[in-house]
Parts: C-alpha cells; sequence; structure tokens
C-alpha cells in the first residue's frame, strides 16, 4: 500500500469517454527498434508503425472520431458535384465558424498553396505570430518571405505567460511601416503556435491586430487548425472569457479574421480542410483554384464521407468536454514531468507536450541536431514515436548553412481521446530514465536531404556509437525484451 499514490481530485485527468473500438499495439523488442532505427535514417517519420508502440508523431489526422462521425459517413450523398454532403458542411461552417463561403481542400497546406497562390507575389512579406513549416514553404514558393512577430517572451520557454502565441503589436506596426502595405498581402495568425509548443493566443490580442489590420486596410488570415483548443485555453486564461461558450469564443475569434483556413485532421477530428470567409471579392480570388488544384467545388479532393465526419466534427468542437481531452492530459503530463526536474514547455499548450530538447541534451551541439536526437533516443527506449520540431524542421540559407532553430523541441502529440492514463504514464515513466541517463544520447548528421521539407523524409545517421551503448545501459536496467 505504500508504493501506491493517490491523486487528488483534479489532479488526474478523466477520460471523458468510453472504449468501444480498439486498434492492436506492438511493443517490439529494444533488439528491433535499434534496427528499425536505423532502416529509417534515424527520423521518426520514417519508421513502420509496426514498430511503433505508441505514436505520439502528430494529431494531424489521428484524433479519434466520434460515434456520431463514423454514424455520419452512411448518409454520404456520393456526387461530383451539388453533393448534400457538401451542404452540410457549410452549414456547420456556418454555424461554428460563422463564415458562408467555402471552398473544401484536402487538408490545411492545401488551404496554404492556395491562399499563397491567390495572394503571394515575389518580394511579398507576410508578417505571422509564427511560421509553420508548410505555411513557410508555400510563401517562399510564391516568392514571399515570412517575418515573424512574437514577443520576446514567448520563447521564454519555461515561464507562466499564458499567451505566448500573442503577435507582437509594436513588431507589427514597425513591419508595416518598414516593408509599406503594397508589400504585405494579409497578416497571418496561428491557433495555436505549433513550433514553439502549441502556444495560444489572446482574444485581446486579436482585437487589437485586427485594429492594425484596418488601420492600413490589410488582409487577416487565421489558421485555425488547433482553434477548439486555443478557444478552450482562452475559456481558462482570458478572465474577460471565462464565462462564455466554446462557440462565443471561436465565433468571435473567427469574426475578426477576414479569411480562416483550417485543416480537418485537427480542428474536427476528420480529414480534409476547408477555407471559408464572409467576403465575396476573397473568394472569388480563389474559386478558380480549387478545380485546378484540388477537385470540384462540393468535394475539394475529399472524400464525401470524410466531409460528413468533417460536418459532425465542427459541431462537436462546440463541447467543452470533447475538446478539454487533449489540453488536459497534456497539462497533466507537462506538470508530472516539470516536477521530475526534466525540462519542459510551460505552461502547457495544445496538440501535445513539447520537451526542451536543448536543456535536455544540452551537451549536443545545435549543428548536431539535438531534438532529432532526443527523438531517435526516446523511440529506442521506449517504442514511442515523438516529432524533432527544431532545426532538422527548420532551412538551409543561401549559402548551404543550416537556419538554427529558435527553440530545439521534441513534440509528444496528444491526440483528442486516443491514450489512455496508463499510456501516458508509461512515457512519463521512460522520460525519467532518459532523463536520468542523457549524457549517452548523441548527435546527428544529415545523410540524405530534401529541398524542401526534409524532416519529413530526410536521413541522418548518428555521429558516434551512442546508440549502442544508449541500447546497452538500457538492457542492463530492464533486460532484452523491453
Amino acid at each position: 500500500m505504500a508504493n501506491i499514490k493517490f491523486y487528488k481530485m483534479g489532479e488526474m485527468p478523466l477520460e471523458l469517454h468510453k472504449v468501444r473500438v480498439v486498434q492492436k499495439l506492438h511493443l517490439v523488442p529494444i533488439n528491433r527498434r535499434l534496427d528499425a532505427i536505423n532502416e529509417a535514417g534515424f527520423n521518426t517519420f520514417r519508421l513502420s508503425t509496426k514498430d511503433v508502440f505508441l505514436d505520439m508523431l502528430t494529431d494531424s489526422g489521428t484524433n479519434a472520431m466520434s460515434d456520431n462521425q463514423v454514424a455520419a459517413m452512411f448518409q454520404a450523398d456520393d456526387a461530383y458535384a451539388g453533393s448534400q454532403s457538401f451542404e452540410r458542411l457549410q452549414k456547420a461552417v456556418l454555424d461554428v465558424l460563422g463564415k458562408k463561403y467555402l471552398l473544401p481542400v484536402h487538408q490545411g497546406r492545401a488551404a496554404e498553396n492556395v491562399i499563397c497562390h491567390a495572394f503571394v507575389k515575389p518580394g511579398n512579406v507576410v508578417p505571422t505570430n509564427y511560421h509553420f513549416t508548410t505555411t513557410l514553404a508555400h510563401v517562399m514558393e510564391r516568392g514571399g518571405v515570412i517575418e515573424e512577430l512574437y514577443h520576446d517572451r514567448a520563447l521564454v520557454l519555461h515561464s507562466d505567460h499564458p499567451f505566448k502565441g500573442n503577435m507582437d503589436i509594436d513588431k507589427l506596426e514597425a513591419c508595416i511601416q518598414r516593408h509599406g502595405v503594397d508589400k504585405i498581402p494579409f497578416v497571418r495568425m496561428e491557433a495555436s503556435t505549433n513550433l514553439i509548443g502549441g502556444q495560444p493566443f489572446s482574444i485581446r490580442n486579436l482585437m487589437d491586430v485586427r485594429a492594425v489590420c484596418d488601420k492600413y486596410g490589410i488582409m487577416l488570415v487565421l489558421d485555425a487548425s488547433l482553434l477548439g483548443e486555443n478557444a478552450f485555453l482562452v475559456k481558462q486564461r482570458e478572465d474577460a472569457w471565462k464565462e462564455n461558450s466554446m462557440g462565443d469564443i471561436l465565433r468571435t475569434m473567427t469574426g475578426l479574421a477576414d479569411l480562416v483556413y483550417f485543416s480537418a485532421r485537427k480542428l474536427s477530428s476528420s480529414r480534409g480542410g476547408g477555407i471559408c470567409t464572409n467576403r465575396r471579392d476573397i473568394y472569388a480570388k480563389m474559386e478558380a483554384l480549387i478545380p485546378l488544384f484540388e477537385g470540384f467545388l462540393t468535394y475539394g479532393g475529399i472524400s464525401v464521407r470524410e466531409i460528413e465526419t468533417m460536418a459532425v466534427g465542427l459541431n462537436e468542437t462546440l463541447d467543452e468536454t470533447m475538446i478539454s481531452q487533449s489540453p488536459t492530459f497534456i497539462k497533466y503530463m507537462v506538470e508530472q514531468l516539470d516536477a521530475a526536474g526534466i525540462p519542459v514547455i510551460t505552461p502547457p499548450g495544445v496538440l501535445g507536450c513539447h520537451i526542451d530538447a536543448g536543456k535536455f541534451c544540452e551537451h549536443i551541439p545545435q549543428a548536431e541536431y539535438p531534438a532529432g536526437a532526443l527523438a531517435a533516443a526516446l523511440y529506442l527506449i521506449s517504442g514511442v514515436r515523438a516529432m524533432e520540431r527544431g532545426t532538422i524542421s527548420s532551412i538551409r540559407d543561401e549559402e548551404g548553412n543550416d537556419v538554427l532553430a529558435d527553440a530545439e523541441l521534441l513534440r509528444l502529440a496528444v491526440p483528442r481521446r486516443v491514450f489512455t492514463l496508463s499510456q501516458v504514464n508509461y512515457v512519463i515513466d521512460r522520460l525519467q530514465w532518459l532523463w536520468d541517463n542523457r549524457e549517452l544520447i548523441g548527435g546527428l548528421k544529415f545523410t540524405y536531404e530534401p529541398p524542401v521539407l526534409r524532416f519529413f523524409m530526410g536521413g541522418l545517421a548518428p555521429t558516434s556509437d551512442w546508440p549502442e551503448k544508449l541500447v546497452s545501459k538500457f538492457r542492463k536496467d530492464f533486460g532484452d525484451s523491453l
């Protein structure tokens, strides 16, 4: 009895759902995991799920769908044009996001492609609260550049600032003055800032950004892929909105933007994505690009079955019980690791628990990719697949040198209603062992590097025999079978 820990009410997250369908997982032995990470070029994206125990790579397309979403698939209207399924999605977008014009796309980066083709020209500058990898790639592909206008405190990784995703309004004014209105096609706000720990912005800040855009006549674009979780944290952390419903908060945020786009793989626990607006002139600039890049205007490259699940999922975003599941489990994970002295991003954000790999592996030079090395090491000793969000996810400059990331992070995604508390505790336990043996982790180097979005399919190799040494220590402590 002495070894049992009893949690106080509120300390332990509860699964506010019951499991009705299960999928078998595999925890392969550590000798197989060593072979698998070598075969994958020390890139967790290239691992096969047959060798992965807990897949915490991303929440994109991996959130659990509800029984109502699955049921909705059976009413899908299989029509190339004029599908009733699309009409139901249109209604959901209007009800939840408050936008009447909808362009469907197959996922979020497809929306970015369409938006950038419609609005970004060579020499343009896109101010943002922080870039996302695919956003940056699409803007650059059109000859533009991103200018990140985050507050300085956004990169204070361990702090209690509730809204590190806020845009610095003074920097926004200075950016517009420096480049001129004609060079800025739109200002982009991301809910929530993926690459710096899933940190949200406040409604007050979004209102301030809107005021600047109105002052200069610049379009405001909202990446709403993680809007539900951002809204949940607004309700938790922004005093003026504590008594408001999720629906009120969501529509207030989308109402401040001229154009809203989203990945349904994140926002509504399904597949697909969308671009929506209340301005006919904005819609008209993108309309012809949907048949060119995606499909017809009433399916946009998405299965009509998935369109039905998108519609149901959008409406479920209004349910605080559902939307709270991921942030609540992330908060538990962050607080447990923080209490153990393991460097994590605080306050807890959305999408996942983020480890400060720069501190975790402070003995590894940034040029040897500490976040990528930590991802490989964690997989080796646990079978858990996480994602590097550091310099591997960055780019090279014109001279071919790495553009070092602002932060070296290891992201452990916590999709909605997927993992149990025992599985989360397993990850915490393995991270604690790895923290105690962190000096055994070494660096990585590229062996194959694609020219764009290299983190997806790039191949790497260890700079020494550190993986074998790490495995040897693990076997000594746990045996060969784990």
